[in-house]
Order: C-alpha cells, then sequence, then structure tokens
C-alpha cells in the first residue's frame, strides 16, 4: 500500500460520511514499519486490538496519530490503555471498569454471539453505572456480506444511546460502515477498505 493509495481512500470514505463522523483506522494487520503509510497519508485517528501492539506502534509513532482502542480490553491491560488512549471503544467488565481512566464506550453484544465481546443488553446500566466516564455504546454485528443485515443492530444500538442519553456511536466496520453512517454512527471503524489501494 502506497501513501497516496491510503490518502485517496481515506479522503473518498471522508466525502461519503461526512464531517460528523471519525474515521478510525483499524490497524491490528499493519506492521509498525507500514504505520509511516498513514502518517504520509494524512491518516489522525488508528484504533488497535491488542495492547501489547498499542504499546509497541505508539513508542515508534506517539502523537503521530490519536489512539484509540477497539479490542477486547482486560483489565489487566487497562494501565497500558490508559497511559495511551484518548477512547476506549470496548469496555465490556467492571473488573475492567475498575482499572480504567480514560473515556470509554461499552460494548453491547446485540447477535448473542458467544465469539464476540460486549455485554448482553440486560446487563447494559450496571456497566454504565459501573463507570463514570461512559461517552457511547458500541456494537458488532455478525460477519456479512450484505451490509443491510446489519441495520437492525445499529439501529438498536442507536435507540439504546438515546434512551440513556449517550451521544457517540461506534459502529460499522469496512463491510457496513455506510448503513452505519446512515443509522447514526459517530465513529467507524475501517482496516482492509481503506488499505485495498
Amino acid at each position: 500500500m502506497s501513501a497516496d493509495e491510503v490518502r485517496s481512500c481515506y479522503e473518498l470514505i471522508r466525502t461519503e460520511v461526512g464531517d460528523g463522523v471519525t474515521i478510525v483506522a483499524a490497524t491490528k494487520y499493519v506492521p509498525v514499519d507500514e504505520l509511516a503509510v498513514l502518517v504520509e497519508a494524512g491518516i489522525e485517528v488508528v484504533g488497535e486490538n491488542r495492547a501489547q501492539d498499542l504499546e509497541a506502534k505508539h513508542a515508534v509513532y506517539g502523537d503521530a496519530f490519536r489512539w484509540h482502542f477497539i479490542g477486547h480490553l482486560q483489565s489487566r491491560k487497562a494501565k497500558t490503555v490508559n497511559a495511551i488512549c484518548e477512547l476506549v471503544h470496548s469496555l465490556s467488565s467492571e473488573s475492567a471498569a475498575r482499572r480504567l481512566e480514560v473515556p470509554a464506550l461499552v460494548e453491547v453484544n446485540l447477535s448473542g454471539e458467544r465469539t464476540k465481546s460486549g455485554v448482553p443488553e440486560a446487563e447494559l446500566d450496571s456497566l454504565i453505572a459501573a463507570y463514570p466516564d461512559v461517552r457511547g455504546l458500541m456494537t458488532m454485528p455478525p460477519e456479512t456480506d450484505d451490509p443491510e443485515s446489519s441495520r437492525p443492530y445499529f439501529r438498536r444500538l442507536r435507540e439504546l444511546a438515546a434512551d440513556r442519553g449517550l451521544d457517540e456511536l461506534s459502529m460499522g466496520t469496512s463491510q457496513d460502515y455506510r448503513t452505519a453512517v446512515e443509522e447514526g454512527a459517530t465513529l467507524i471503524r475501517i482496516g482492509s477498505v481503506l488499505y485495498r489501494g
């Protein structure tokens, strides 16, 4: 991937989603040495899935990006995340909430898939009550080739956030970000569609 290709994709997506949506470049599969391409392409916000990768990438690129944590948050990794990130998209346990110190979104498992992190809808309020700086909600619908099949999950997340007076909605990935934005996403987490070149 070249910086020009990434910039072109980034600008196209920015035009599609508008200024009110934060584009979070998911860097799970981007090696440390390739992050320079993202800097050159003008990427502002990156989202990392693993605390050890977050630490390694931040050590090299520091203030080049605004850092978000988008993977499953283990309580023992909260210290690393606190030191680096401006926002966590994936708070899903009270044990992590006890150690976290930065603004967070609660991850809600609306699909009920056992392989996915997040709290069931029924436990959402108790986790919100356990953490003083919840800014919004995040969800991951089932993987699909049809973005429309994600819409009910995005719509439900928006309803849950509105009922609780929460403003931020992290929903939508490369497979369905356009649908997510139509349903009110304020943050989208994209990877492959940004790097395809």
